[in-house]
């Protein structure tokens, strides 16, 4: 019990002092464990006899997903983050389009394809993250700004 207490108390500390850049990390990771899950159950449908308990959990990790990427696009700034902004706006919305398409039809090659999306713009954030880390050396460090 103590145990689960303390990884709480971490996971609560680790997301209230990360920037705005790890955060969106941290979103991005999320969204591709549950994408994931729901990946490898879709598999086992086609592999086995669809059980229509592992429907509802592919349901599940994908309707996760489908949160996360919400939740990416609201954070957007469409004002101040210019073409970068409304590029991933549109990237977000037929991100959760092919999620829901691909939950319906438990489509693997949909929700393969928006999973390696995500971890190709994860991949684009650590890099952006290292460089300002890289440069900020010696200066107060603001944050990154997600606007674009």
């Amino acid at each position: 019990m103590a145990y689960t207490n303390a990884l709480t108390a971490y996971r609560e500390t680790k997301i209230k002092t990360a920037s705005q850049g790890q955060l969106i990390i941290m979103l991005y990771d999320e969204a591709i464990k549950s994408l994931n899950s729901g990946i490898e159950l879709v598999e086992l449908n086609v592999k086995e006899k669809k059980d229509p308990g592992r429907i509802e959990k592919i349901n599940k990790a994908v309707s996760k997903t489908q949160e996360i990427v919400t939740e990416l696009t609201v954070s957007l700034d469409l004002d101040q983050g210019g073409e970068i902004a409304k590029n991933l706006f549109s990237l977000y919305s037929w991100f959760n389009q092919e999620l829901f398409e691909g939950n319906i039809r438990q489509d693997l090659n949909r929700l393969t394809t928006v999973r390696n999306m995500i971890s190709e713009l994860r991949s684009a954030w650590n890099e952006i993250i290292a460089r300002n880390a890289s440069e900020s050396v010696g200066k107060a460090v603001s944050g990154i700004n997600i606007a674009g």
